[in-house]
């Protein structure tokens, strides 16, 4: 186990994928800086407001066991603090993040800071097969635990 990991995402409509993220972020990680977009990032994606998505992350954790072994940290960007903070030791993304990890990790070298390790964890798929995604909430093609709607 590491003493610190980084894991970022706006989770919006926070959902069974983004839970499997985070309990996995926790199995990795004695102490978990978890980034959540700022409304300037996550607007784009027409995503909830940054306080109402903070409220959902808050309340899993807490429900989870988590709350105390977690700092959350808003991103006014794509990296946030994995790029400067030197006690992290590990990342965890899913596919759709991995490119983004690997460009942290280029910038922690370029400070002289040590990479992080990666932690891929899978994509969780809907009824369908499908990877759940906020998207496919907003949209109604699925639920939060994904499940086909209508």
């Amino acid at each position: 186990m590491f003493r610190k990991v980084a894991v970022g995402g706006t989770f919006d409509r926070l959902h069974a994928g983004h839970r499997e993220l985070l309990r996995a972020a926790f199995s990795s990680g004695e102490r978990v800086v978890i980034g959540l977009t700022s409304d300037a990032i996550a607007r784009q994606k027409g995503a909830e407001s940054y306080e109402r998505r903070l409220s959902q992350l808050r309340r899993f954790l807490a429900e989870a066991g988590f709350a105390e072994r977690a700092e959350i940290v808003k991103l006014e960007d794509c990296y946030g603090p994995a790029v400067s903070d030197a006690e992290l030791e590990a990342i965890v993304v899913t596919e759709e993040t991995l490119t983004r990890a690997k460009e942290i990790n280029a910038l922690r070298r370029e400070r002289g800071l040590r990479e992080l390790e990666i932690i891929l964890v899978p994509l969780l798929l809907a009824q369908d097969g499908r990877p759940i995604s906020s998207q496919r909430i907003r949209r109604g093609e699925i639920d939060r635990e994904g499940r086909l709607c209508g």
